[in-house]
């Protein structure tokens, strides 16, 4: 291997410690104790060179855990299949099995930016998954009805964290969830 290459594979090799630190530290106690100084111990490197990594420091690192995280839910949903079932199944299955990565993901502030000519093209690559699990007649259809379905599994997704749900009643909530969008994809649930 060529030594830039070399180089540029070790700058990337760091860079993939720095954000899984970020990570492991957030799962076990929260992102406010990720902090440059406490990355820099965890993974004995000097604050510079996190800085050399990522100029903006935290921010920075937390928006790239962000886009990880959501490189990682959308190989998760293609991994599952196609359809509506296989998406909801994996969306709630991520946030179950990473708590800390999905709440940087869809609560907490971020400079990623949503629903905007700013966000990133993973993100509406993610976006155009769930127009084409929910359907819809026209371009603002598919967009309302999956903005409908992300908020609901988002919800779901923070209350099941939270302990305010059941999770002896998940998979019967999933069921309900494919169900009620199914139906309106189909045009039958339109309650009039």
């Amino acid at each position: 291997m060529p030594r830039a290459a070399q180089d540029i594979e070790r700058i990337r090799d760091r860079e993939r410690q720095i954000v899984r630190a970020a990570r492991e530290i957030a799962e076990q106690e929260g992102w406010s104790a990720v902090t440059v100084r406490r990355l820099a111990d965890a993974i004995g490197f000097s604050q510079p060179i996190l800085y050399r990594h990522f100029p903006r420091g935290r921010d920075e690192i937390v928006e790239r855990v962000v886009i990880d995280g959501y490189a990682e839910l959308l190989a998760a949903i293609s991994a599952d299949g196609e359809g509506l079932a296989a998406l909801v199944a994996a969306y709630l299955a991520f946030a179950r099995e990473n708590p800390a990565v999905y709440y940087v993901m869809t609560t907490a502030r971020t400079g990623v930016v949503f629903a905007s000519d700013e966000t990133p093209e993973l993100l509406r690559q993610g976006f155009a998954m769930f127009e084409r699990a929910v359907g819809g007649e026209t371009p603002r259809e598919r967009a309302v009805r999956a903005e409908l379905l992300w908020s609901t599994l988002h919800g779901v997704s923070r209350f099941a964290a939270d302990g305010r749900l059941d999770a002896a009643l998940d998979d019967v909530r999933d069921e309900e969830i494919v169900a009620l969008f199914s139906r309106s994809a189909s045009g039958s649930g339109t309650g009039s």
